[in-house]
């Protein structure tokens, strides 16, 4: 087993994966973790798995840069999905990023969450009648990824019957961040790009003429910049805002998708979990937190250094390529004990599927309150739910999450 791990652990290239890797990375993240957990990669970048490492990174914004124009340059070249990329909020120092979050986050309050939860229960309970009255379902596409695109919908305003080609340019533009993409999906993230830019110019322009309140719409909020409609507000250029409205959707869909799909299937492959959960509903709040931990929804990470600095007894030149990989981190045991076990009440719980420091998921509250409504309304209304045919991953390294999971309810 020791060589084994050994093996895995000097083949990794994270530009090569294999089908194996793909269903289950975790034996190859413990590999790395044990026997090199600060691996050079042939392609010169350095892959991080040891949960203090990924702290480090991610509190010293000045040493480990989020900013990609240097990175995704040879990736994308002068494309649409550079442009995207390089200007939404995650892939952003400060300020520019201080500037985006500080928007954002006002629209997103406790106060303003709080407001979305009867509408965030009616929904996941609507979808829940149409569930039971088949019998059976997909739990991603009759359940977990209706959920988000509806949250988020409502976040920015978009009328319902524009919502349908949401997901698709999602899937495609998120798609391309995977470490290696062809030329298919290259071109798929393009046209998803320059089809939501479209559609959003349209949509700002509805906005601009009939504004919303800004302690809801996020869209407005942004139009309107910090400071409200005063002249001296300090605002998103046209680029900044509609970059940055897809980025919402995107980072508010796939994760959250992710987390409800994820947490589900691993209460479904836990049986005396899924039946400690049932019995125990409050328990749903750590619960989340071990879904976010056991099967983080967000796997890797990245960062470039801006300078000569040592990390795990490992130095790094400046302008060097490092991969986070918050799906090892999570399943550390220096940090959590027993960590390859799912346990609903573990506590304490510090992991990193939200990151940490200055680019803390900015949606983090939201995407709990969703995940909490939709599997505990999912557990009350169908206890006994069990898989019904083989679930299918998404096939991607970054995102983790299922594409398709059929499930059999009674009730």
């Amino acid at each position: 087993m020791n060589a084994n791990a050994r093996g895995l652990a000097a083949h990794f290239d994270i530009e090569k994966l294999t089908p194996d890797f793909y269903a289950d990375p975790y034996p190859t993240y413990r590999a790395l973790r044990e026997h090199e957990p600060v691996k050079l990669l042939p392609n010169g970048s350095y892959f991080l798995t040891r949960y203090d490492d990924l702290v480090a990174a991610y509190k010293n914004t000045r040493l480990f840069s989020s900013d990609k124009k240097k990175e995704f340059t040879p990736k994308y070249g002068a494309s649409l999905l550079y442009e995207h990329h390089t200007t939404s909020l995650v892939f952003n120092d400060p300020p520019a990023h201080t500037r985006v979050r500080r928007l954002i986050m006002g629209a997103l309050s406790p106060r303003a969450i709080a407001g979305m939860e009867p509408d965030l229960i009616a929904l996941v309970d609507r979808l829940l009648e149409t569930i039971a009255a088949r019998g059976d379902a997909d739990l991603i596409e009759d359940f977990a990824a209706a959920i988000p695109i509806e949250v988020i919908g409502n976040l920015l305003d978009v009328p319902q019957q524009e919502r349908g080609p949401l997901r698709r340019w999602s899937l495609a533009i998120l798609g391309a961040l995977e470490p290696v993409i062809g030329a298919e999906a290259f071109a798929r993230g393009n046209a998803a790009v320059k089809d939501f830019l479209s559609y959003l110019q349209i949509l700002v322009e509805r906005r601009r003429m009939r504004p919303g309140n800004p302690e809801r719409d996020v869209l407005t909020r942004l139009i309107q910049g910090e400071g409200g409609g005063e002249e001296n507000a300090e605002r998103l250029t046209e680029k900044e805002l509609l970059h940055n409205c897809i980025f919402l959707l995107n980072a508010g869909h796939e994760t959250t998708t992710n987390l409800i799909g994820n947490g589900l299937v691993a209460l479904s492959e836990y049986p005396a979990e899924k039946k400690r959960l049932v019995e125990n509903p409050a328990l749903i709040k750590t619960a989340i937190e071990e879904i976010l931990r056991f099967e983080s929804s967000n796997q890797l990470g990245n960062r470039m250094t801006t300078e000569r600095v040592e990390l795990g007894g490992v130095t790094m030149a400046a302008g060097t390529p490092v991969t986070l990989c918050i799906g090892a981190a999570n399943r550390d045991p220096a940090q959590f004990n027993d960590p390859e076990t799912l346990d609903i009440g573990r506590a304490p719980n510090r992991h990193l599927a939200f990151g940490t420091g200055a680019h803390q998921c900015a949606g983090m509250a939201l995407a709990r309150l969703e995940g909490a409504i939709a599997i505990s309304r999912f557990l009350a209304r169908f206890p006994d739910y069990a898989l019904n045919g083989a679930p299918v991953r998404g096939g991607r390294a970054r995102f983790r999450g299922f594409l398709s999971v059929p499930c059999r309810v009674n009730g």
